[in-house]
């Protein structure tokens, strides 16, 4: 398998002082013109501004997906329907960011509100693939070296699959673990705000300040349920080889690993997602629809008339079956600490005008259970490929913490750094 170095945030400097900060912004915009990750970097008027650059994350820079405030810049969400007037506080997460130190240097790109019509960025793995969606600028951007972490939100698939594509460590929290406040939210029953890191422990620092306190389990060795495909798809070779070197790795270690097989309601999960996402959309969306209907999308447009056919008994049908799914599924894996499957059901396909299938995210979206998107490798392209740990919900912390000892373990990307890679890396 192909290896290549793993950026890791010692490699970023303390940048305390606003001259720093500044300077690392201008290079971040020079490097941005090929890989179109920002819609909009602070000025030095920001910079200078930034907050105390001091506590647990002192002086790293950040990007917020464009659906979360950032004071003093518009939300805009990927679409020209939405006003451009700047936030006057910033989202309750990026305040808790900045206020341990980090600073947010800019607003990355999403899919048009953050559903499926993708936005300009390139995959810095390779220019003519997907960086996945709707989370795209965020992945790109930390996959890049442009900054250690960058915040995203999930309705489907919208951070684990531009992490897995990018090649980038992607987190998906609990639902409703963290606030919402300050987030221009589509889908009330789905949306999560997650994160993308270009390490786990980087992760896990950011899951410090943002994550509820708890106490860690520190076991050497842990129950793995393994989910070899999604229901409903067939994975692609590669990444199928990729998983089972990470089950037969983790396996060499001591862990325990028992095949499973998702439970009989996993189809009508995937069907409740569709009617989840189109319903709560439809109605989120109303207003712009009715006042911009000229600046949205075809596939929003579909989404919307979708949405609105729906009545709402079909939406009560639908999160009755996300609340008994959540019981189910957790009753069906047992005593089980982790499951690991794949989090793509390949590398990232070639094209701009899609984001990837992200049909294998969507049951564990429903559920609101945590994921964490592991990078292992690379195809003979130089495409990242990878896996995914869930864990039960509210055990977010404990997935971020056994995952650091868990990744060193499978992690087989040391050695090379694909071509196609260092047009975009600082670290290069």
């Amino acid at each position: 398998m192909n290896r290549y170095p793993v950026p890791s945030v010692s490699s970023f400097p303390t940048l305390v002082r606003a001259d720093d900060l500044t300077n690392w912004v201008r290079r971040v915009a020079d490097q941005d013109r090929a890989l179109h990750a920002w819609v909009r970097l602070a000025g030095e008027a920001a910079l200078r501004d930034a907050g105390s650059l001091s506590g647990p994350l002192q002086g790293m820079p950040f990007g917020v997906k464009d659906v979360l405030d950032v004071a003093g810049m518009p939300t805009r969400c990927g679409s020209p329907a939405s006003p451009d007037d700047p936030a006057p506080a910033d989202a309750d997460c990026v305040a808790r960011l900045r206020a341990a130190g980090a600073v947010p240097i800019g607003k990355t790109v999403t899919a048009e509100f953050a559903h499926v019509t993708p936005g300009p960025t390139r995959n810095p793995a390779n220019a003519d693939h997907t960086p996945g969606g709707s989370s795209s600028g965020s992945a790109a951007a930390v996959a890049a070296g442009m900054v250690p972490f960058a915040l995203g939100t999930q309705t489907g698939g919208s951070m684990i699959r531009p992490a897995a594509f990018c090649g980038v460590v992607g987190f998906k929290p609990t639902y409703s673990v963290l606030s919402r406040r300050g987030m221009r939210v589509m889908c009330p029953s789905l949306d999560v705000i997650g994160w993308h890191a270009d390490t786990v422990d980087t992760a896990a620092r950011v899951g410090a300040v943002l994550l509820p306190g708890a106490d860690v389990d520190r076991r050497a060795a842990l129950r793995f349920g393994f989910l070899p495909e999604p229901p409903g798809y067939r994975l692609e070779p590669a990444a199928a080889n990729v998983l089972d070197h990470a089950r037969r790795d983790l396996l060499e270690r001591g862990h325990a690993m028992a095949t499973v097989a998702p439970p009989a309601s996993s189809a009508r999960l995937l069907e409740a997602h569709g009617v989840l996402v189109a319903y709560e959309m439809a109605r989120s969306l109303a207003a712009i629809a009715t006042a911009a209907d000229a600046l949205l999308s075809p596939a929003l447009h579909d989404t919307i008339r979708r949405g609105l056919s729906l009545s709402d008994a079909d939406h009560a049908q639908a999160r009755r079956l996300q609340e008994s799914a959540r019981n189910s599924w957790e009753h069906s894996f047992g005593d089980i600490d982790l499951v690991l499957t794949s989090s793509a059901l390949g590398p990232a396909p070639a094209g701009l005008s899609h984001t990837g299938n992200s049909g294998f995210n969507k049951a564990w979206s429903v559920l609101g259970w945590p994921c964490l998107h592991l990078p292992v490798t690379v195809d003979a392209a130089g495409l990242p490929i990878g896996v995914l740990l869930v864990a039960r919900p509210g055990a977010d912390r404990q997935l971020l913490a056994w995952a650091g000892r868990l990744h060193a373990a499978i992690d087989r990307r040391r050695g090379v750094l694909p071509a196609s890679r260092t047009a975009y890396s600082f670290l290069s």
